[in-house]
């Protein structure tokens, strides 16, 4: 019988929906209280306490993700985890995996320690491995990776992070604009994690479009 070069053609890659704007399905309280994640006018909503993860409802290799998110307080910490255990650590509640940061604008100001502030280069979406996990940073700030340009909003403004996930490779756009990196990841499959971490968060639009696999055994 012929096939046409249609029907043999796979389907095209699409994204999906990781938050259906309704409730929580596709999400996995971790270790945090059943009341730090909830949905509201179709957004979903982190308190931000106590720290730990959501993650997703399974693993992910090769993938692009776009996500949308919005501190309520200054000076709010949050991020999503990538490659990850999903499985805490024992003093800082968090897991392994790559985390691709999110600071509100105003957390060097607010976190001064005897009168030094933190540098700003790390509000701008950092990239670091966690947990035992490893990465090269394309734009060193020791281990961590720093955005070459600082383009975060500030608190109750929206924010979106478009990342690129593939073969232990990460690149970030932050608000439209390609601005940091790592590469050769030791993790490169495992769950996201959106992470509470002590203020209120808002996160909308979040999709992924899951890519092929790669030749290699992923870790």
């Amino acid at each position: 019988m012929f096939v046409s070069a249609e029907e043999q053609a796979p389907a095209p890659l699409q994204f999906r929906d990781l938050f259906n704007g309704k409730d929580l399905t596709g999400w996995v309280n971790v270790n945090t209280d059943p009341t730090t994640w909830s949905v509201r006018d179709g957004l979903l909503v982190c308190s931000g306490r106590p720290i730990g993860v959501m993650r997703s409802d399974r693993e992910y290799e090769n993938f692009m993700l776009h996500i949308e998110w919005s501190h309520k307080e200054a000076g709010g910490n949050s991020g999503v985890f990538a490659w990850s255990s999903a499985v805490p650590g024992e003093r800082n509640h968090l897991p392994d995996g790559v985390e691709i940061q999110m600071l509100d604008p105003e957390y060097p100001r607010l976190h001064m320690k005897d009168g030094v502030m933190p540098t700003f280069a790390y509000v701008s979406g950092e990239l670091f491995g966690v947990g035992g996990v490893n990465t090269i940073p394309d734009y060193p700030r020791g281990p961590r990776s720093s955005s070459i340009e600082y383009r975060v909003k500030g608190k109750g403004e929206w924010n979106t992070y478009d990342v690129v996930a593939v073969d232990g490779v990460i690149k970030l756009s932050v608000n439209g604009k390609f601005v940091n990196g790592i590469r050769g990841s030791t993790k490169r499959k495992g769950y996201l994690c959106l992470e509470s971490e002590g203020g209120e968060i808002h996160f909308r639009n979040i999709r992924l479009l899951e890519l092929p696999p790669s030749s290699t055994a992923a870790q």
